[in-house]
């Protein structure tokens, strides 16, 4: 399944500031927020720049991130904090079809699946945890599912199977 956010949460989770390597924004573009998933640390902004010839607004109902962002036009940019862990959905008040998300994570474990269904989450340490797969079509409470693995050291791969709406 493409686009899913996978992340672990390892029992030793390490502290410091959670860093990834893309940009924390997402664009409003051909009426498309783009990308249409973005993974974010707890606690990070996220810029919503207007790449379109149209003005957009931004609403999210979500839980971890209720919040409304008034109409503004082209190559104008607002932003908003995401301080609280969870899946938050964006509409737009003026365009329906217009769908975005934002995965708020505590880890620094989290990635999207590509194209493929695959996803690469880099140097995890060994030992237990919990793995978190996410997806706006995931059958499942949340749309999300869970479950507790114990990695060995040393690459390994996982296939898990999902069941979609």
């Amino acid at each position: 399944m493409r686009d899913a956010v996978v992340e672990f949460h390892a029992s030793s989770n390490g502290s410091g500031p959670i860093r990834f390597p893309w940009r924390m924004a997402m664009a409003q573009k051909n009426e498309h927020f783009i990308p249409g998933t973005l993974i974010v640390a707890k606690g990070s902004t996220v810029a919503f720049p207007n790449l379109d010839r149209v003005r957009h607004s931004i609403y999210s109902f979500s839980k971890p991130a209720r919040f409304e962002i008034d109409l503004y036009g082209r190559d104008q940019s607002r932003s908003q904090g995401f301080p609280i862990t969870g899946s938050v959905k964006l509409g737009c008040n003026i365009h329906d079809q217009m769908r975005g998300y934002i995965r708020v994570t505590d880890t620094p474990f989290a990635a999207k699946t590509d194209h493929n269904g695959y996803v690469d989450l880099g140097s995890i340490p060994s030992g237990a945890g919990k793995l978190t797969i996410w997806h706006p079509r995931l059958r499942a409470p949340a749309n999300e599912m869970k479950q507790k693995l114990t990695l060995r050291a040393g690459a390994q791969s996982r296939k898990v199977k999902v069941r979609l709406r």
